[in-house]
């Protein structure tokens, strides 16, 4: 099916947007970085860039809601018969990953705002992946299991984001690294808690 024009003009623009703030971010610094020269940087107006961002420092968080479409699509894609836990990995790495803009983002992050700011934002995004593991298990589940789904979605998105913030602290990371980081920590979740209440050794 071809992609609306509109969509297609939209995500260039928001990709753009990306790009040019990233650059100029490196160059100079978040907070000496006005909205109005990222907009001429990638060759739109302020207007434009305020339609696709609510301010500059939403292009750092950019990255986890691209993800979380790419995220979406891919759980839909996958079988209904398929174990939860494995259409959740699958879908983690549908997204076509670029660790050093992940690494620059995350690092502009961390040096230029204020951590109530990522705390909040990474909440947010944690509870939106958790509503798409809940639309794709009501897909599949009747609603009298409500409870059942929240709680396994929930659990499933905390997951997910404590492998990403361990992979995140790290000096060192590859894509190796967070594929093991995340095939461990939803493997342990699949084989429960120890007598501890503590995940099972993975």
């Amino acid at each position: 099916m071809a992609r609306n024009p509109q969509t297609v003009r939209s995500e260039r623009t928001r990709v753009a947007l990306r790009r040019a703030a990233t650059d100029l971010f490196a160059a100079q610094g978040v907070e000496a970085t006005s909205a109005e020269q990222i907009a001429e940087a990638a060759g739109v107006t302020l207007r434009t860039f305020y339609r696709h961002f609510p301010s500059k420092h939403d292009l750092l968080f950019a990255d986890y809601d691209t993800g979380l479409q790419w995220f979406r699509k891919a759980l839909v894609a996958r079988p209904v018969d398929e174990p939860v836990v494995e259409s959740v990995r699958a879908a983690i790495f549908a997204f076509p990953y670029d660790v050093q803009a992940l690494n620059q983002v995350a690092a502009f992050r961390a040096t230029e705002l204020d951590p109530d700011r990522i705390v909040g934002h990474l909440r947010q995004v944690e509870a939106d992946l958790a509503d798409a593991i809940v639309e794709h298990l009501e897909r599949r589940t009747e609603a009298s299991h409500r409870l059942d789904v929240v709680v396994t979605a929930r659990v499933l998105a905390a997951a997910v984001f404590g492998a990403m913030e361990v992979w995140m602290q790290r000096e060192e990371r590859s894509m190796a690294d967070l594929a093991e980081l995340s095939h461990a920590t939803l493997t342990a979740l699949e084989r429960g808690l120890d007598d501890r209440g503590m995940f099972r050794h993975y």
